[in-house]
């Protein structure tokens, strides 16, 4: 994981400066209890249907998910390859790549991709993993177009998290040709 100080951070409450105060109000009774009383909104939040500035809405997909397992281990190998297929029958419309047998890039152990390309597909895809994953690790990453930033410090960890090589990353980002303006 990343060192949060290597990196800058907007204030949460960009756009909504300069508001009165929120009441202290809470629900009383029934299974809000405890819960604070919130202003009806204006409008619903744009996070329903794009990903939020920088995170890519369009052809590569706004979140890559890799899901992990030991290629050794011929149980995770086999769990592995019926949860792929899984994936491909009940989500067909988002992108998955091949099953990797080996390590590959900055990832040290076997792996699959899955791409997501909007939030209701998020919304969807990532609680079915969490109950349907058993025993293997999954890393959610947004693309915002710091491999970097985004498999490290934006990353989230479903089961134990692996470490990646992240030099490799970085190599590549230093190898990027420099386009105009940049």
């Amino acid at each position: 994981m990343a060192d949060p100080s290597l990196y800058t951070y907007n204030s949460p409450l960009e756009g909504y400066e300069n508001l009165d105060p929120l009441a202290d109000e809470k629900v009383t009774e029934g299974p809000d209890a405890k819960s604070y009383i919130n202003p009806p909104a204006k409008q619903q939040s744009s996070a329903y249907k794009s990903f939020a500035d920088p995170i890519t809405n369009g052809e590569r997909g706004g979140f890559d998910i890799h899901i992990y397992f030991l290629q050794t281990d011929e149980s995770e190998v086999a769990f592995a390859t019926a949860l792929h297929e899984r994936i491909r029958r009940e989500f067909p419309e988002l992108r998955v790549y091949r099953v990797w047998d080996r390590p590959v890039g900055p990832h040290p152990v076997a792996m699959f991709e899955v791409n997501v390309f909007t939030p209701e597909q998020f919304g969807a895809f990532i609680p079915w993993l969490v109950i349907n994953r058993g025993p293997l690790s999954a890393l959610i990453h947004p693309n915002t177009g710091d491999d970097v930033r985004d498999h490290t410090q934006r990353a989230t960890w479903m089961g134990q998290p692996i470490p990646l090589q992240v030099g490799m990353l970085r190599r590549l980002r230093q190898e990027k040709p420099k386009t105009n303006g940049s």
